[in-house]
């Protein structure tokens, strides 16, 4: 064995060496271990590597590899990154540092290249690499920090939900974020932070550059060395603004619904008493009740088909008025007005009393007969009349039953507004006048 291999066979690095024509004299184990073959010595040139490829992994002739450069060029290369592919495929990028051997003349007599398997680093790079693009892809606002609070990292997120550019949060303490009211939650972060503990989800608000605050939230974790010492926090914000704005809006709609139900239980008990009062067998009231909160859910499945904002004027009268009468005999006009909730719900129950009495006494009891609705909602005031036609002659009512309450006092009243009945020979007309305010809604 020569002093070469002596020297060079027990070194845990890849070494070989070529003549000057680039043939290849010697390789060690190491060698032998990273290329996955082993070359035949005098016949193969270069590099021992089965195949070669660049950095960039394409095809590299040997003839073009960093071995050849320096015989070529007559000088030592450094840091020549290439990627070795053994003959089952797998690849190994590596860094090559090849040198020409000189005789005492100064004639190059070979060269002598050290390889070292970059594998591990690489793969550590991608990894960093994928990483550092899912945090800066992210939505959510991802920031690092020392032990002390000053922020090391700002990806797009930040930006985005602070307003803060990264030059100019980098190097800040991340108490400037943090509400005055709202101090010492730091405080207590950094505490679990030192100590290794993770800060779960937890909704807080924070400020922006622009001095609005906005909600998040905050999940910390501690940041290790290799070593495993703790050496500083990530913190994940992310922006809850629109959760909590929809847990505000669902919160006021169940305390509307309460508030509807309650009023809902309230009609339906004055329902009950109005017709008892006017009724005189169990199958009648049992007729009138079943019909009237019929009509009373009708109302409230156009208020839920419109989110509770309200209904259309049209929708509801031909909503009440269709189980009665072919659309033919039936009129509607007037322009277009969204009712209010409490509008729906007390228009409703004087429109399914009308049309309850028209088919049994008025024009819809008969084949000619017609209903016109129209209504008009100008300046402050709405106006609306309900008119019966060519129905059989029609004699004023000698009590008030519970749909004449309706018409005369509930409705009206609950509009704040005037509610007219009178007994036409030609048919029943009722007409309508209360503030457009209390009719409509608000944002209609």
């Amino acid at each position: 064995m020569t002093n070469r291999e002596n020297l060079l066979g027990g070194l845990p690095a890849a070494v070989y060496t070529t003549d000057a024509n680039g043939l290849i004299t010697y390789f060690n184990e190491a060698a032998v271990e990273l290329w996955g073959h082993r070359p035949e010595i005098g016949r193969d040139e270069w590099c021992g590597s089965w195949r070669l490829r660049t950095a960039e992994g394409d095809p590299l002739a040997h003839g073009d590899c960093s071995m050849a450069l320096a015989l070529k060029q007559g000088r030592a290369i450094r840091n020549a990154e290439a990627i070795a592919e053994r003959p089952d495929g797998t690849l190994v990028p590596f860094l090559a540092f090849p040198a020409p051997t000189r005789d005492d003349a100064g004639n190059i007599t070979g060269a002598i290249n050290l390889l070292v398997d970059i594998s591990t680093q690489k793969q550590a790079e991608i990894q960093t690499q994928r990483l550092a693009s899912i945090v800066e892809s992210s939505d959510d606002a991802i920031i690092s920090k020392d032990l002390f609070g000053v922020i090391q990292s700002w990806n797009a997120g930040a930006v985005r939900l602070f307003g803060y550019r990264a030059d100019e949060a980098i190097g800040n303490h991340v108490r400037m974020l943090i509400p005055d009211d709202r101090q010492q939650e730091e405080d207590l972060i950094l505490g679990k932070v030192r100590s290794g503990e993770r800060v779960d989800h937890f909704d807080t608000l924070r400020r922006r550059k622009d001095g609005s605050y906005v909600a998040i939230s905050l999940t910390v974790s501690p940041v290790r060395n290799a070593a495993g010492k703790v050496i500083g926090a990530s913190k994940i914000a992310r922006d809850i603004t629109e959760r909590k704005e929809s847990e505000s809006r669902i919160r006021m709609l169940m305390r509307e619904v309460n508030h509807r139900v309650k009023n809902q239980f309230a009609v339906i008990l004055s329902m009950i008493r109005e017709t008892g009062k006017h009724t005189t067998t169990i199958a009648e009231f049992d007729t009138q009740i079943r019909n009237r909160i019929m009509a009373l859910s009708q109302s409230q499945d156009l208020l839920v088909d419109g989110d509770w904002r309200g209904a259309d004027l049209a929708d509801l009268v031909s909503n009440q008025i269709r189980p009665f009468a072919a659309e033919r005999r039936i009129r509607i006009s007037g322009e277009p007005v969204m009712l209010s909730t409490m509008a729906v719900q007390n228009l409703g129950m004087a429109f399914h009393e009308l049309a309850t009495n028209s088919a049994k006494h008025g024009a819809l009891s008969s084949e000619q007969g017609t209903v016109e609705v129209d209504w008009t909602a100008s300046s402050d005031r709405f106006r609306l009349s309900w008119k019966e036609t060519n129905g059989p002659s029609v004699a004023k009512a000698s009590r008030k039953g519970f749909g004449r309450i309706v018409l005369e006092r509930v409705a009206p009243v609950a509009l704040n507004g005037v509610g007219h009945l009178s007994f036409q020979p030609d048919g029943v007309t009722w007409t309508l006048d209360a503030p457009l305010e209390l009719v409509k809604t608000p944002d209609s």
